[in-house]
């Protein structure tokens, strides 16, 4: 899908065109390009600030039409607030701004990419680029009528000048692999489920090969040999047939260990016997948000060329109630040999999972493992949609995704795991069951999915909240939010890439 921005760097001393975009901080102290732009002009922003009662907090935006003395149609004036307090989660956020303010209208923009005491650095104008572009995305392909004024070619020119546009070149360069990721998560999660079923989303998986990517599709027969009876046995209500898709880069030494992250893809998600109400179950075409984030995750590795082996594998289902759906009371077989009796066939994804996580903890032995699932409604009653559930049996593991999930804004808040939840799912009949009853619903999710790791290092990502319909911000105004591709590659970039 087209971005709607073009963005490019251009040097501080590039004219002026169109709309001129300037930063100043909580005092409007402009920088030096900034005052050179704008000539004898500089006093028109301390009048309009007055007078609108701009105090150039961080995100704040002062616009002004037709500035005399400017040779641009329109000045925006964005506040920084603290400039030393800046982070990049910041820059990020300025650059969303400066995106929401622009793009509607479309044409030329010049963003002069200065803090008041110096220029941005390339890592700073990267980010203010990448906000740009994720603040920019838009799914309407299935629009055929558009709003007065808006117009399928219109979309923002944008140049940010910059002290160093060949640094800012090469900082952005790896930057934009992740936002493409990013999109493409959010692509599959806004997808229709007519349009995105299964068979089709295993396909779009494949296209991760233009990249390098070693991608194999698992059919139902392969994974029934394989004894995958949990993920089947979601799916053998739908007429579309399931898929797992294993993804394998490639880009760390030879033979060396992967790190492996696996999503949960229900791509319709109707309950199955155990019937959703029908308020809001369109929005169960999201049930999918973790494979998505996964196949995103893969791309940006790729893309920019990680140095790591990462393997990433997603389950993929659709979840309807016919005549050959599973039932409550049926017990599946998984493929690690345990037994599973179904209480309640809503409490799918974690059936899906278990086949996928102990598929790769046997296959790869991988370093650790990190799953992602829009899995419980319960997380939501305790974290909102702010934080995702971390439910972990690896402290540094777990500290190493908190310290990214503040880094990059996508948040994880550790959830508890003991002996105490883990008897909950203990079952009369089978080995477990696949659900705990009401209390602790998120956390006895958590165990269930415990007992198919054999092990391995591993943290459980609970994205209900965060992976569709959660709040909009400044970098994202769409309903998908692509919400852990750049959480889990700050992880990988952090940690676990091969220093050469």
């Amino acid at each position: 899908m087209p971005d709607a921005v073009k963005l490019g760097f251009v040097p501080f001393s590039t004219a002026v065109r169109g709309t001129l975009v300037v930063f100043c901080d909580d005092a409007l102290k402009l920088g030096e390009a900034a005052r050179k732009a704008l000539g004898t002009a500089v006093g028109v922003v301390k009048r309009a600030a007055t007078a609108n009662q701009f105090k150039g907090k961080l995100g704040a935006a002062l616009d002004i039409l037709a500035p005399d003395a400017v040779k641009a149609d329109r000045l925006l004036v964005i506040g920084v607030g603290k400039a030393s307090t800046l982070t990049e989660k910041d820059f990020l956020k300025l650059g969303g701004v400066v995106a929401g303010k622009v793009v509607a209208r479309g044409g030329a923009v010049t963003v002069i990419a200065e803090l008041p005491a110096a220029a941005m650095t390339p890592a700073q104008a990267a980010a203010v680029a990448s906000g740009a572009r994720l603040r920019a995305y838009k799914f309407d392909r299935y629009k055929t009528k558009k709003k007065d004024g808006e117009s399928d070619s219109a979309r923002a020119d944008i140049s940010i000048a910059v002290g160093d546009v060949a640094a800012a070149r090469k900082a952005f360069s790896p930057e934009s692999h992740i936002v493409d990721g990013v999109i493409l998560a959010r692509e599959l999660v806004n997808e229709p489920p007519n349009v995105l079923f299964p068979v089709e989303f295993a396909r779009r998986a494949t296209q991760l090969r233009k990249l390098g990517v070693n991608v194999e599709v698992l059919d139902v027969k392969a994974m029934t040999k394989l004894g995958m009876g949990a993920l089947l046995g979601v799916g053998q209500g739908s007429t579309q047939p399931s898929r797992t898709v294993i993804m394998r880069w490639n880009g760390g030494k030879r033979g060396e260990q992967p790190v492996a992250f696996v999503g949960k893809g229900v791509c319709f998600d109707t309950g199955g016997i155990s019937i959703k109400p029908a308020g809001s179950m369109e929005e169960m075409k999201g049930d999918m948000g973790g494979a998505a984030c996964v196949v995103g995750l893969m791309h940006a590795l790729a893309a920019r060329k990680a140095k790591v082996n990462a393997i990433g594998a997603i389950g993929i289902v659709e979840n309807m109630p016919d005549g050959n759906a599973q039932r409550p009371g049926d017990i599946v077989t998984s493929m690690s040999g345990q037994t599973i009796e179904i209480i309640n066939t809503d409490a799918e994804g974690r059936l899906v999972l278990a086949d996928v996580l102990w598929y790769v903890a046997q296959k790869f032995k991988p370093k650790f493992m990190v799953d992602l699932a829009t899995l419980t409604g319960a997380i939501m009653v305790a974290l909102g949609t702010e934080y995702a559930g971390m439910f972990s049996n690896n402290d540094q593991l777990a500290e190493r995704l908190t310290e990214a999930g503040q880094a990059t804004g996508e948040r994880v808040w550790r959830m508890p795991l003991g002996p105490e939840y883990d008897k909950l799912i203990d079952s009369q009949f089978a080995d477990m069951k696949n659900t705990g009853g009401r209390h602790g619903g998120s956390i006895t999710a958590a165990q269930f999915l415990q007992r198919f790791v054999d092990g391995t290092p591993w943290a459980h990502l609970d994205i209900a909240g965060t992976a569709m319909g959660a709040p909009k911000t400044d970098i994202n105004q769409s309903w998908g939010s692509g919400y852990g591709v750049r959480l889990l590659d700050r992880l990988v970039a952090e940690h676990y890439e091969v220093r050469r």
